[in-house]
């Protein structure tokens, strides 16, 4: 294998190491605005603005999770 193959390989790993970490990091951010929902409502407060805020986020998260999936298909 030439040097420059290696190089690449390594480049291919590192992005995809990167990639993994910011789908982890979006999914972990998920799992805590899960919780938080739920605490919200197990309340039975008026927080529908929280509620919205924590629902738009998740569903940003999600967008985020699939592009970045989508590039490791390529």
């Amino acid at each position: 294998m030439s040097e420059s193959s290696k190089d690449e390989l390594i480049d291919a790993q590192k992005q995809v190491i990167g990639i993994l970490f910011e789908v982890i990091k979006r999914l972990q951010a998920n799992n805590d605005l899960d919780e938080e929902y739920f605490q919200i409502i197990s309340k039975d407060d008026k927080n529908d603005i929280r509620i919205n805020k924590i629902m738009s986020e998740r569903t940003e998260n999600a967008k985020i999770v699939g592009r970045l999936l989508e590039q490791l298909e390529t």
